[in-house]
Order: structure tokens, then sequence, then C-alpha cells
């Protein structure tokens, strides 16, 4: 039997969908982000852009930068600013290994998407590595050869 009086998940509250064609994803992290009421408000109406936005370690913390949540319009002058570095919420251990991986390989970390998982604002980082033009020209190719394949086995 359904539970009742649990909401179904709505699914994304942003997904960042020119990372997967700029970068190529080596691993994904789930990170927990640090928000005001008037963040969550503007992110639960789909309201937030991850386009150029990316991960830093400052401090010995992790941050997202960039990361575009516009304002509230019916907040009041203690309205949040919509350009301002958010702390993620990692283990300590995690940071310095994406410090490490971000400083000596040549990696970035760049948001993927933005969810609800059990009434929490959650952030999926990846750890990716830039495509070259040449890569991102056969990740077409192979995808328009897979969807021609998928119309004529219909």
């Amino acid at each position: 039997m359904a539970d009742r009086g649990k909401k179904p998940v709505s699914g994304d509250l942003a997904v960042n969908r020119r990372a997967w064609h700029d970068y190529s994803v080596l691993e994904k992290l789930e990170c927990g982000i640090v928000l005001t009421g008037t963040e969550v408000k503007v992110l639960r109406s789909g309201a937030a852009s991850l386009a150029g936005a990316y991960g830093a370690v400052l401090g010995g913390e992790l941050y997202v930068v960039q990361m575009h949540i516009p304002v509230y319009e019916f907040g009041n002058r203690f309205n949040h600013n919509p350009l301002r570095n958010r702390k993620l919420l990692v283990h300590r251990k995690e940071v310095g290994e994406l410090k490490l991986k971000t400083e000596a390989k040549g990696l970035t970390l760049i948001p993927l998407r933005l969810y609800l998982k059990k009434g929490r604002v959650k952030l999926e980082m990846g750890v990716c590595r830039g495509k070259a033009l040449h890569d991102k020209r056969e990740a077409l190719k192979t995808k328009a050869i897979a969807r021609d394949l998928d119309r004529w086995n219909r």
C-alpha cells in the first residue's frame, strides 16, 4: 500500500546539461549544501542555474562558486546575494582528496545537478576533465548513430 502522507519527489531542481558536453565526468560525489531560507524557496520553484559554476577548495573547505540562485521576489531587505559562494558539506578526508586531484592532475570540480533527497537539497559534483573539440564531435556522432539505430529498430 502506498504512503499517503508522503509527497512524491518531483526530480531535479537544476541540471547542468552543458557539463556533459564540455567535460568527461570521471567520478561523482554527493554533497550537502548550506543555504538560506529564501534560497530554498527559489530552488523549489526551479529557478536556479548551474551554468558556469565550479567547485573550489577555499581555506580547507569545499565551496561551489558562481552558482546563480535568483533573488526571492517576495523577500525583504535580508534577501540573499544571487552569486555568493555556497559551502558544501563533505568529509574532511574527501576535501583533501579533491584538492589533490584538482591541483595535480588537471581536473576540475563541476556541479552536475541539484536535487532533493528526503527533504534536503543535495548537489552532485563531478570530478571532470575537459574535452577537446574532436572528442565533442565524436560524442555527437555516436549519439546520432545510436538515435538512428533506435529509429530503425522500432
